[in-house]
């Protein structure tokens, strides 16, 4: 006696309970309702048992039904987790990351990890520094991606996000009261340098940098310190500081974006695979958050 189960019956069946009936899991299945219905009956007719009870308004599983269910999911999880990694290219090689530090904690876990997992024989090598560094990085050969704020996007670039440039204090904090306005700000080439500058300038705003670096954390660390304010895209505040608005007497600041940069000619397929990772993780994040 066969006891092989039908993967596509399996599928019809989590598709009708998903939508709620034969009629929307058509358009899930790309099949036409006689056919969902036939794949139904077909499961029930190899289990010997009623999976869904139909009236004129309402699906409902019975108790064999909820039974197969949470089983059948897990089935197809599995199927579909096999059938990817046997059918996805097995890159070997080499892809040289940049990214800005200030970007790192928020995006960079949202895809390294799927991209490390899918591609195990592939070596990944991280560069961060400002955004002007590592586009120059990669002009030069020295990198293959690079993800970059600017608050414009280059022709040769890809927009993945756009957000709001924020400042941010310590929680509860005074340094935003303080007069000059002490200001932790990033080196010479750092994307929000000019706007900061600018921005104070036209507001009529003393201020003095408090630290010049690249480093996030130590940025990080004179803002948690109460020692200064920094700027910050929206999306990426670290935990546990506050947001400052108009109230604190800051004005407001620019809108930025977060780009994604290729090798002339879009780089070779490891290069492709980690930036369809990253669009994917970036702009999935986004709908998200």
């Amino acid at each position: 006696m066969t006891r092989n189960l039908d993967i596509s019956l399996l599928r019809a069946f989590v598709a009708v309970a998903d939508t709620g009936g034969m009629t929307a899991a058509t358009g899930v299945l790309n099949l036409t309702q006689a056919a969902v219905s036939q794949q139904i009956k077909r499961l029930e007719d190899a289990f010997g048992h009623t999976l869904i009870t139909r009236d004129r308004r309402s699906m409902t599983l019975t108790p064999a039904g909820e039974r197969l269910f949470g089983a059948a999911r897990r089935m197809l999880a599995l199927n579909d987790e096999v059938w990817a990694q046997m059918t996805t290219p097995e890159f070997e090689g080499e892809v040289r990351l940049g990214i800005p530090s200030d970007i790192i904690t928020t995006y960079l876990p949202a895809f390294l990890k799927d991209f490390a997992r899918s591609h195990p024989r592939v070596q990944i090598t991280l560069a961060t520094g400002s955004s002007a560094k590592l586009r120059r990085d990669l002009g030069a050969g020295r990198a293959d991606v690079v993800l970059a704020t600017e608050m414009e996007c280059a022709s040769e670039g890809e927009n993945l996000v756009v957000d709001r440039l924020v400042w941010v204090g310590a929680k509860g904090g005074d340094a935003a009261r303080l007069r000059p306005l002490p200001v932790s700000i990033g080196c010479s080439d750092c994307a929000f340098r000019a706007p900061i500058r600018e921005a104070l300038q036209e507001a009529g705003i003393p201020w003095r940098s408090t630290s010049e670096v690249t480093n996030t954390s130590a940025q990080v660390a004179t803002v948690a310190a109460d020692i200064a304010v920094m700027a910050w895209m929206a999306g990426t505040v670290p935990q546990g500081f506050d947001v400052l608005g108009r109230e604190a007497g800051l004005p407001p600041l620019p809108p930025f974006m977060v780009n994604l940069y290729l090798p002339r000619g879009g780089g070779n397929e490891i290069v492709q695979e980690m930036a369809r990772h990253i669009r994917e993780a970036v702009t999935g994040y986004r709908r998200a958050a």
